[in-house]
């Protein structure tokens, strides 16, 4: 099924005294870019994340961000609370007997040395766990979203297939004056020429390889096949890149078209073809 590269997904749930949130957000993007923001005592747990979110969501940009909501005692053995107290009372009383004015005492303390305890505390496996199933529970709604996003994108889609296909079948209605037309411009500019002989037998042959020159029957065959390959295609899992192959190829139909079909009404489809098109490539940038 078709899927889109936006979505969210969120997970949360409660391990001992923490309440702890995984949110997965995703937008379109060439490849797989993953950026986390998660707390340093998660830290360890970074390489199965990506690893996770790798096989989980397969492209796009990728934030995941995991969040404490609450957590009793958070700070403990964060900040060592007497060395900090020591610290701040020599650095205020120096600066009162110096005459100095009040300063931001507290950003100066927890510069010095050994005030922050820098080593995270060790979580547990089960607590390993936990993360990990929050964060698999997260990729999955994030693809329920893209899913429900991809039928979106395929309900548009097939109604630009189908429009760009009626536009093809307006342009065979069209065909046979056109042919008329150049015949009939072609002998008028022939007429003109009184004083020239004129081999009917050649003349004959150059229309014929002139008409053939202007025949748009093989481009019509080609983006209709063109034009069934990607609704084929379309329904088949992570094939947003063959999708994006398969629209340039129908762009260079339409464009040949466009050169060869000499007509005003033609013209008219053609660059109705093109902007369906054109807004079918958009789309297709946000297609897993």
């Amino acid at each position: 099924m078709l899927q889109s590269m936006t979505g969210f997904g969120k997970s949360n749930g409660l391990f001992q005294s923490k309440k702890v949130s995984v949110e997965i957000r995703s937008l379109n993007s060439k490849g797989l870019d993953l950026n986390l923001r998660i707390p340093s005592i998660y830290r360890d747990l970074e390489s199965e994340l990506r690893k996770l979110l790798g096989e989980q969501l397969d492209r796009g940009k990728i934030d995941l961000g995991i969040y404490i909501e609450s957590q009793n005692d958070l700070s403990n053995g964060l900040i060592n609370t007497e060395l900090a107290t020591n610290f701040y009372q020599e650095l205020k009383k120096l600066n009162e007997s110096w005459g100095e004015a009040p300063v931001d005492y507290l950003s100066m303390v927890l510069r010095m040395p050994e005030v922050l305890n820098q080593q995270a505390p060790e979580i547990s496996e089960e607590e390993k766990t936990f993360i990990m199933d929050l964060a698999t529970s997260a990729c999955h709604k994030l693809t329920q979203f893209r899913a429900q996003e991809g039928l979106a994108l395929q309900s548009d889609f097939s109604e630009k297939i189908e429009a760009i296909r009626n536009g093809l079948q307006e342009i065979s209605v069209f065909e046979p004056e056109r042919i008329q037309v150049i015949r009939e411009r072609i002998f008028k500019a022939l007429t003109d020429l009184s004083d020239v002989r004129i081999d009917e037998n050649r003349l004959e042959q150059e229309m014929i390889f002139y008409l053939e020159k202007l025949d748009v029957s093989e481009e019509k065959m080609r983006l209709t096949n063109h034009l069934d390959y990607f609704l084929s295609t379309m329904v088949i899992p992570r094939n947003g890149k063959k999708l994006g192959f398969i629209c340039q190829e129908m762009g260079r139909e339409i464009n040949t078209l466009g050169s060869k079909c000499n007509h005003a009404e033609i013209q008219k489809r053609v660059v109705d073809m093109k902007d369906c098109l054109e807004k079918m490539k958009e789309q297709v940038l946000n297609t897993l």
